[in-house]
Parts: C-alpha cells; sequence; structure tokens
C-alpha cells in the first residue's frame, strides 16, 4: 500500500539501538507507513542490522546510504520518501505508544493550515535509576513552545510539502540543522505538541558529563541562533562521534571559539557579543522554569504537571523591562564574563 507517512532515522553506528525504535514502528497500529534508515558511513554493521529488523517486522523500508553529516542523511531520506507526511526520529528514540503515530497525525490533520510541524513529549530513559532533576527539568523545558526549546530527539512531524517549503535541513552545518528547522518552522508556521511521549536515551549526557555537555549545548545553540556559523562550521575538528565518547573536555572547543573570534576585528568581535547579549536575556525565563521545575520535582509530580503560566509571565514581565540596547548590552557583558571565566576555569583544569 502507498504509505501515508515516511519515518526518516539518520544512522551513524547504531547497530544496537535503531533495532529497538524499528520494533516499535512495527506495532503502531493506524497508519501505513515505510521506513528509511539514512545512513552515514557505519562501521558496526548498523545497515546489516537495519535490514534485518526491517525484514523481521514486515516493515516497508530501506536502508539508503551515502556522504555522512546528518542534515544530508535527512535530506536523503526525505528525497527518497513516498508519504505525503514525514517523521524525522533520532535512532536512540523510542515510541512505546502504540497509537503515537495515528494519534499525532490526527492532531495536524485537524488543522486548516499545512504549516504546522508536531513534536512528542519528552522523556529520559532511565530505568531502574533515582530520579535526577536535571533530566527532569528538560523535560519539562520539552514541553515549552519558545524559541530554543524544541529539538530533533522530540521527533519532528509535519507534511512534506511544508518541508519542502521550509528547504529542508542545513546541510552546510555538521551540528544543529534540527534546531534551525525548528525556528524555522516557528518563523513560517507553528508547532503543535502531539498526544504520545517519546522515549530518548541520556547516553550522551552519561558518558560526556550532563554539565559539559550542557554548557556545550548552550555556546552552540547561541551562535547558531545568532547567526555566527563559523565556528559550528568548524566543531568536526574537536567532535567526537557517539560512538568513541569519553568524559567531555571543554578545552579544545573553547579554544576553537576563541581562535574564530580573534581572527575577526574588534568591531565584529563586539557585534557578535552584543548579539549573544540579546539572545542570552531572551532566555531569562528559564530562571523561573527552573524554579517552577524544582518545586514540582520535590512535590514528586510528573512533568507534564508543572504549571508554565509563571514561566510565561515571568518571561513577559522580563521583557518589558530589558528588552532595549541597555538591557541586551548588559546581558553581553555578562555573558562575555561568563565565557571568560569559564575559558580560565578550563584552562587550569585542562
Amino acid at each position: 500500500m502507498f504509505p501515508e507517512l515516511s519515518v526518516i532515522i539518520p544512522t551513524l553506528n547504531e547497530a544496537e539501538t535503531l533495532p529497538w525504535l524499528l520494533s516499535d514502528l512495527a506495532v503502531q497500529a493506524g497508519v501505513t507507513l515505510e521506513v528509511l534508515v539514512s545512513d552515514g558511513g557505519s562501521a558496526d554493521g548498523t545497515c546489516l542490522a537495519a535490514a534485518a529488523a526491517i525484514d523481521r517486522h514486515h516493515l516497508a523500508g530501506q536502508v539508503l546510504t551515502g556522504t555522512p553529516g546528518r542534515g544530508r542523511q535527512l535530506n536523503r531520506g526525505a528525497a527518497r520518501a513516498r508519504g505525503e507526511w514525514l517523521l524525522f526520529l533520532h535512532a536512540d528514540s523510542r515510541l512505546p505508544e502504540p497509537t503515537a503515530l495515528v494519534d499525532g497525525l490526527a492532531v495536524l490533520r485537524g488543522e486548516k493550515s499545512r504549516s504546522l510541524a508536531g513534536r512528542f513529549a519528552l522523556r529520559f530513559d532511565r530505568p531502574g535509576e533515582e530520579r535526577c532533576f536535571d533530566y527532569y527539568r528538560c523535560e519539562v523545558k520539552a514541553r515549552l513552545d519558545l524559541p530554543g526549546t524544541i529539538h530533533g530527539d522530540q521527533g519532528f512531524l509535519l507534511a512534506k510539502d511544508f518541508y519542502c517549503r521550509l528547504g529542508g535541513f542545513r546541510e552546510d552545518l555538521p551540528v544543529m540543522e534540527d534546531s534551525l528547522l525548528a525556528e524555522a518552522v516557528r518563523a513560517t508556521g507553528a508547532w503543535r505538541q502531539l498526544p504520545a511521549t517519546i522515549v530518548t536515551s541520556p547516553r550522551r549526557f552519561q558518558a560526556e558529563g550532563y554539565a559539559e555537555r550542557q554548557r556545550l549545548n548552550a555556546l552552540l545553540m547561541n551562535f547558531a541562533m545568532i547567526g555566527w556559523d563559523e565556528p559550528l562550521r568548524r566543531m568536526p575538528e574537536v567532535y567526537r562521534p557517539q560512538g568513541e565518547t569519553r568524559p567531555l573536555r571543554l578545552a579544545p572547543f573553547l579554544r576553537l571559539i576563541e581562535g574564530c573570534l580573534g581572527k575577526l576585528p574588534f568591531r565584529e568581535q563586539a557585534g557578535i557579543w552584543y548579539r549573544s547579549g540579546g539572545y542570552v536575556r531572551g532566555n531569562a525565563w528559564q530562571l523561573m522554569l527552573r524554579r517552577s521545575a524544582r518545586r514540582a520535582f520535590d512535590a514528586g509530580l510528573p512533568p507534564e504537571a508543572v504549571s508554565l503560566e509563571p514561566v510565561l509571565r515571568f518571561r513577559h514581565r522580563f521583557n518589558v523591562l530589558t528588552d532595549h540596547p541597555p538591557g541586551r548590552f548588559a546581558a553581553a557583558l555578562l555573558t562575555w564574563l561568563w565565557f571568560r571565566n569559564l575559558c580560565h576555569k578550563t584552562d587550569r583544569g585542562d
């Protein structure tokens, strides 16, 4: 049968994790789908494992191979997709609810506009471990529809024609392609949260260290949002693939960023810090998010029970008070001081 939905999964050395996701897709009810595994040169048998799982579960689909790069791999899969709808998933994701896809499609089909995309609520897979506030806060944050809160680990579901109008994923950057597409959706359409929950692996946080990974993510997100691409393009010089992860050392990344800044005239450097201050100022609502999430966490509430209204009220009031040149300059100065202190501490500990 002609598929309603094409599920596109980029892979690089995912032989252990991918079969679990394919088994979840095999039991999705009420939707005709195809699976397109887009591999970027795995050396661990991912392609063989994917083909075997597709055959074993009687899934319609195929394994595509080509040049690495997640943006390229995602676009490669979309180019071969036959479905009216596209779902982009990470290989280490799980969809335990068998109606996750049909319910998600129902939400988007029920809207008049086609300029919509859906994402799932997020939960980290940590069976048998104690509750952890850091992961809990991320799960709460993923429920917000604010700039910088939607990423690829939540899954992206959208109509193929909308994806084409967006221009697909950027292929010139080795990182942040999902976050940039998320903001393109926001700029031209709207996001909807879908009824089901997607379960994702915390393996990178666990391997690299939560705090270090989040600091690096904050820097990369800032540069992506202000449009400074140079350090993003050069990330492969110091970035380690998932299969070779060890505790993350920030020093090489910070030196790369300092090197990129050092090549620029002072005026351009100042402009980057000023735009960074504007971005950081606009994310001050995360202070209230942390407070609200901590109260709910200590009370034993699930992430979906956390009230987000205080966060949104704080964001509005803070913007009224600080969204002007002096406010952005003050935030830029604080951001520069934070970066210099981070470099200093990292150099001492390297």
